[in-house]
């Protein structure tokens, strides 16, 4: 299947696996991937998405880009670390400026793609700086699709491109959803779990903008 999905500022990947197994190509930027790898179906660049840049915008031209997601660091910026910017403003008067210019970039490579897009972040700063988010969700409203996402974790998504939110899909036997990401002890990998994207989630978004099934939707509609 033709297409491919641009994923800015992802580690994991669990954004575009539905994607992927639905013949869809991905790309991820993420300094993290450590090295540079490309099997065939995923790409993985690891540099910032500014570093990036030449080659996204290769892709963007070469190639039909479906859809784009970006997921900018959220360290300097999220409300429930507020405590902590005054100390960081001391390091560096324009901490928080660095964090927009991420978020502004995956915004930036959404609008020129000419795809469906969103970036997110959890309840932030960015609010004031891009307006209010167009959407807001927690992990547990899409548990239908994924059990092991039965947590809280108010995250802020910014849209644009057609971008179609997907309804809510939970699992009616899990009970109520826990605090993990709150609760997180300190460590080395606290910030890529309090990160991760939910697979839940992932597969909503895929199965509301995935080109071959909006197609699909809209001949239904019309019988």
């Amino acid at each position: 299947m033709n297409g491919v999905i641009i994923s800015l500022c992802d580690l994991t990947g669990a954004m575009v696996q539905p994607w992927v197994e639905a013949g869809y190509d991905a790309v991820l930027v993420d300094p993290q991937h450590g090295k540079y790898s490309n099997d065939g179906r995923i790409e993985r660049l690891p540099c910032t998405v500014l570093e990036a840049a030449c080659r996204l915008g290769e892709i963007i031209r070469g190639r039909r880009v479906v859809f784009v997601a970006g997921f900018p660091p959220c360290t300097d910026v999220a409300v429930s670390g507020a405590r902590w910017f005054a100390a960081k403003a001391e390091a560096d008067k324009h901490f928080q400026t660095k964090a927009a210019l991420v978020a502004e970039q995956c915004r930036m490579v959404g609008q020129i793609s000419g795809a469906p897009w969103f970036f997110e972040n959890p309840v932030s700063v960015f609010s004031s700086i891009f307006g209010a988010p167009d959407y807001t969700f927690h992990p547990h409203e899409f548990t239908g699709y994924c059990a092991d996402d039965n947590y809280t974790k108010q995250t802020c998504l910014w849209t644009g491109g057609g971008f179609v939110m997907p309804d809510e899909f939970k699992a009616i036997d899990l009970g109520g959803p826990d605090n993990r990401i709150h609760a997180a002890p300190p460590g080395p990998e606290r910030a890529n779990f309090r990160s991760a994207t939910p697979k839940g989630f992932a597969r909503a978004v895929f199965e509301a903008n995935a080109p071959h099934l909006r197609r699909q939707l809209h001949l239904w509609e019309a019988a």
